[in-house]
């Protein structure tokens, strides 16, 4: 686990260069909803999604400039569904990794409308031929995040999620939400690789059962980080699922619980890919480093 760090930072350095090409480069009378959208996707964050990409796709000997294109493609469908959660309208938040949120450092128009381009841009990139030469792939993959990003995935959970405040969910409810809205993006993430690789169906599913482990993983730390946790530490404000009446499995299970879950989700996780052997270690190791993450 000791390269993970090492690993993590490589992967957003490679989905960097390649943002940067795919980016538009600020120009004409529409140069502000470009420049809106740089900001939001250079504010910095983990790249984990395109992480997840790199590693799935080096079990089948993708090409890693390819891998590059969908994680930089994942990477900027999720930056648009920060920028829109941010909005007075939906999360009302001032803060993002640190920085003022979009539409604080702009305007809220500008914000919806680099939101929109920027999800826009994620299916250009996966329908480009350099993604793929083959057209029923890059046609998986469109097909693949719209059904994640869509209403019954990433939208569906922020529709849940919209509602929590009001509702009085149990385990189940929150997991459901919490699969939907940011689980959904990190099983694509993980099934981009064998669609890359033209694998076949049981890996797929291989790799969909350890990213939705280790999503919850990640949403279990995330709402610790939020109960335990500083604004300054995780750059974006803290204690509003509490503040808002929200459940969460920290809530209906106690820190202590919540952590213990989350411990047992990790090993299953990372149990899910022995049959890779040491092909990925960063991968098998990424839900047990996720549990002492402080951002």
């Amino acid at each position: 686990m000791a390269g993970l760090p090492q690993a993590l930072a490589a992967a957003a350095r490679m989905v960097d260069e390649t943002l940067e090409r795919v980016l538009p480069k600020p120009h004409g009378l529409h140069a502000r909803v470009h420049e809106a959208m740089r900001y939001a996707t250079f504010a910095g964050g983990k790249r984990l999604r395109p992480f997840l990409v790199l590693n799935s796709a080096k079990l089948f000997g993708v090409d890693p400039a390819r891998a590059s294109r969908v994680g930089a493609a994942i990477e900027v469908l999720h930056t648009y569904s920060l920028v829109h959660d941010d909005l007075p309208c939906m999360d009302d938040d001032d803060l993002r990794r640190g920085r003022p949120t979009t539409h604080i450092a702009y305007d809220e128009m500008t914000a919806v409308l680099a939101g929109d381009a920027l999800l826009t841009l994620a299916f250009e990139i996966l329908a480009h031929p350099d993604t793929h030469d083959s057209g029923e792939v890059r046609s998986a993959l469109v097909l693949r995040l719209a059904e994640a990003s869509g209403a019954n995935g990433m939208i569906g959970g922020q529709m849940i999620d919209m509602q929590a405040a009001q509702s009085a969910f149990g385990s189940d409810e929150v997991i459901l939400l919490q699969r939907l809205k940011t689980g959904a993006l990190f099983e694509f993430s993980c099934e981009a690789g064998p669609i890359l690789g033209q694998a076949s169906v049981e890996h797929r599913d291989r790799l969909k059962s350890f990213a939705r482990d280790m999503g919850l993983v990640f949403q279990i730390t995330d709402d610790l980080l939020d109960v335990t946790s500083t604004a300054e530490k995780t750059g974006k404000a803290v204690g509003k699922d509490k503040d808002q009446g929200k459940a969460t499995l920290v809530s209906l299970m106690g820190a202590d619980g919540a952590r213990a879950e989350a411990e047992r989700l990790a090993r299953r996780a990372a149990a899910t890919l022995a049959p890779y052997g040491n092909a990925v270690p960063e991968l098998v190791d990424l839900p047990l480093f996720l549990l002492d993450r402080e951002s």
